[in-house]
């Protein structure tokens, strides 16, 4: 195909690109669509594929048309890119401008293309991996977060001492007015009936729980407290509060002994194999901090080697992946919408710097891909795929129709690319040990429930 561009930069990672299809390609494409049309047209009066050539013209004019610009221009186009020697980031928009028989087609695509840049040195990156020993401090102190969940509470009749629960009705002001006719949504903070609060000074509000030790049931107590600055409930942050406080109850924290009984409530046989279990647990998680340690210094040391610039709908399709999950985070977290709205604009800055750093990580990793002829087998997806099934425990079928709904499986094969280049960078580093930075998982996280521990085994 007889192919004619010219290319206008509109920014960096986006031109313009002027496109003509000589007549005579034109006309050949013509042709050849029309004559597909007289085989298969089923007109009256005319058995099947016999129908004359103007009848066919007259009768599927428009179709042949569309048909002709639905082969050309997106074989022009192709055909253009290469030449130019352009990589598109996304789809491109096409202005079709000039189109007929006996004509040459003319038209434009506006694209966004791939940043053009060198691979810096990639091979033999020098990295520090933070070197850490499970010792048997850090097993009792796992052991210790699993006895908090099996913490009981006995009723005491003595003052309410420091470290103790108290439970308490509470009314909350400020300048004699309800707080919230302050802040409408802070009813929890307003007035609250057997409100259970841990007597230590980061309980509630700073300086609230300091000032009911000493208190015994029935006692009651007025409690003033200053709303920190930054304090969750913005209409309250800086002022001054007044609360009427009455002590209900002094309740007393009883952890249960290290022992056979608390390792069986776990569903170990023994407090020896939940003490293996959980030294397993936790070394594990200091390989896999240590492993993720090292590859993003990998890639920080990649990126900070080379600048480029970047496609701007893909960073913002990715800015807007991160703000999404910053907003559901938040929201986990109970944080007020009114507070997320109030910080979209920081929220905003904050995702579009972490999604630039994503996008130009995805280049760089690919382009070593690309270099390194580091591939992604089918089986290796469909391996994903079904591990993905187990863990969702859904149908497969089910799954790989959401998967094609939504492009995912590209999204499947880049994490697996990007995974086995990491491991490429990562065998051809230099990696020297280090003293230890990383720190452990709380027990909750390494020790989720009973079988994890017990099951590492």
């Amino acid at each position: 195909m007889n192919v004619t561009v010219s290319v206008e930069n509109l920014a960096p990672c986006k031109k313009l690109l002027r496109i003509e299809v000589a007549t005579e390609d034109v006309n050949s494409s013509f042709e050849n669509i029309t004559r597909e049309f007289m085989k298969h047209a089923n007109l009256p009066g005319f058995r099947p594929g016999k129908a004359p050539r103007a009848v066919v013209e007259k009768n599927y004019g428009t179709r042949i048309e569309e048909e002709v610009k639905r082969k050309l221009i997106p074989d022009a186009y192709r055909q253009a890119m290469e030449q130019e020697k352009l990589k598109a980031a996304v789809y491109p928009d096409i202005e079709e401008l000039q189109f007929g028989r006996d004509q040459a087609l003319q038209f434009a695509a506006t694209v966004e293309t791939q940043p053009d840049f060198e691979l810096p040195d990639y091979k033999g990156l020098e990295i520090n991996r933070a070197s850490k020993v499970i010792s048997d401090e850090d097993v009792d102190k796992a052991i210790n977060t699993l006895r908090e969940q099996r913490v009981d509470y006995n009723d005491v009749e003595h003052e309410l001492q420091r470290g103790q629960i108290g439970v308490v009705n509470y009314t909350g002001t400020c300048d004699g007015k309800p707080l919230t006719e302050l802040a409408p949504t802070a009813r929890g903070l307003t007035e609250q009936k057997n409100f259970w609060i841990r007597a230590e000074s980061d309980q509630f509000i700073p300086g609230f729980a300091d000032q009911i030790i000493g208190m015994k049931t029935g006692d009651k107590r007025t409690v003033e407290v200053d709303f920190p600055a930054e304090f969750v409930t913005p209409e309250l942050a800086g002022k001054k509060g007044t609360y009427e406080v009455e002590l209900v109850q002094v309740k007393e924290r009883i952890l249960p002994e290290v022992n056979e009984e608390l390792a069986k409530s776990f569903g170990a046989e023994s407090l020896e194999q939940l003490t293996e279990g959980i030294r397993r647990d936790l070394e594990a998680d200091i390989k896999f901090k240590q492993n993720r340690a090292v590859r993003d210094e990998i890639v920080k040391q990649i990126m900070d080697k080379v600048k480029f610039e970047l496609p701007e709908s893909i960073v913002l399709q990715e800015t807007r992946n991160v703000v999404y999950d910053i907003v559901q985070e938040n929201q986990k977290r109970g944080i007020n919408k009114d507070i997320i709205e109030k910080q979209k604009d920081e929220i905003f800055s904050a995702a579009n710097n972490s999604a630039k750093d994503r996008v130009k990580a995805q280049y760089l990793l690919s382009r070593i891909g690309e270099k390194e002829n580091i591939k992604v087998e089918q089986q290796e997806v469909a391996q994903r795929v079904s591990l993905m099934a187990q863990q969702y425990q859904m149908p497969i079928q089910k799954l790989v129709k959401q998967l094609e709904e939504r492009n995912g499986f590209g999204e499947i094969h880049e994490q697996i690319l990007v995974g086995k280049v990491l491991d490429f960078l990562q065998l051809n580093a230099k990696i020297d040990e280090g003293p230890a930075t990383l720190e452990l998982a709380d027990a909750g996280e390494v020790v989720e429930d009973a079988t994890d521990a017990v099951d590492a085994k």
